[in-house]
């Protein structure tokens, strides 16, 4: 029932079917004493299953993702003899589509543990992937603040080798500061149809600004790759690999030391683009570095998904060499 300024009014079948509807909630029911289950039309589509008179819990079970199986079915099992309300998130396997889905009900009470129980499935597939997607970008955000330091201690010490006072070594770090700022507002993606006529060329230069040095070592670092058009979004995942390569180089390759040098050349060979990311000069590697932290295992996924492409690495004695394969065709977006 509900009051307002109309006399009271009673909440009829009708009124009940017409809020279920507009809530998308599926409703369900659990007769404990022959383990069915009973649910709506809406029910029934949401696990992927063809309608019957009733399922058994096994055969719900089926469809429960395996990693989320042992929990669901505990939980369930703990209702009968835990009275009250409860809910649980669980993911249901639909053909190749993962679903998140809440369940919600009401157990028994103590008194009657065999009486049915009720309650309702939520579809909540959009919250869950928007929640895991929160936790990416606060681990992507995590990873790029962490490389920033490392770039930021990496200019540091690559100023101070070819600076001969503070005011020098000033004015030369904040050009290289401002050059990386440049490399993020060329790469940010932009509103309308901003950002879309980056050249390869241009991208790469601006990106690889902030490591170049002004003084002794000057023109340690050559871009030489074919004239093409990409999109705000290959920028961005160019940016990402750039990036990550040379905070590698800061920390442990050829930028790392003042007789290193870096050469960036690429081809298109077969509708593909190859980029060469080739180190000399930088000091000597004890061991290979692991390239498996977050920040590669998430270039390694936006070079694939959004390229189409690959990003090999090769640790020679002279240097890393770094192949980026990518898709000419996937260039442009």
């Amino acid at each position: 029932m509900f009051a307002g300024d109309s006399p009271l009014q009673v909440w009829g079948p009708d009124h009940l079917r017409l809020a279920v509807d507009a809530a998308c909630v599926s409703l369900w029911s659990w007769n404990l004493a022959d383990d069915r289950f009973a649910m709506d039309e809406r029910a029934f589509g949401l696990w992927g299953m063809q309608w019957a008179e009733a399922v058994t819990f096994a055969d719900l079970s089926t469809h429960i993702h395996p990693a989320d199986r042992d929990r669901v079915q505990a939980a369930f099992t703990a209702t009968r003899s835990v009275p009250g309300p409860y809910e649980i998130d669980f993911r249901i396997m639909v053909g190749d589509d993962i679903r998140w889905i809440s369940a919600r009900g009401q157990a028994a009470e103590l008194d009657a543990p065999e009486a049915p129980m009720f309650g309702i499935f939520l579809d909540v597939t959009g919250r869950k992937q928007a929640e895991e997607g929160n936790e990416l970008l606060a681990g992507e955000m995590s990873h790029r603040v962490k490389n920033l330091l490392a770039i930021a201690t990496g200019l540091t010490q690559i100023t101070s080798r070819s600076a001969e006072s503070v005011e020098e070594m000033t004015g030369q770090l904040t050009r290289r500061l401002i050059s990386l700022g440049r490399a993020h507002d060329l790469v940010r993606p932009l509103p309308g149809e901003q950002g879309k006529a980056a050249l390869l060329g241009d991208l790469m230069a601006v990106l690889l600004s902030p490591y170049e040095d002004t003084g002794a070592f000057s023109g340690r670092i050559r871009v030489a790759v074919p004239r093409m058009g990409v999109g705000e979004a290959t920028a961005t995942t160019l940016a990402m690999v750039v990036h990550e390569l040379a905070t590698n180089s800061v920390k442990h390759g050829a930028l790392s030391a003042s007789t290193g040098s870096l050469d960036v050349s690429g081809r298109t060979e077969d509708g593909e683009v190859h980029v060469t990311w080739a180190e000399t000069g930088g000091p000597e590697l004890k061991r290979e570095p692991e390239m498996a932290g977050f920040g590669s295992r998430m270039i390694q996924r936006s070079v694939a998904s959004q390229l189409a492409g690959s990003l090999t690495y090769d640790w020679q004695s002279s240097g890393l060499v770094a192949t980026l394969v990518m898709r000419q065709d996937r260039m442009g977006r």
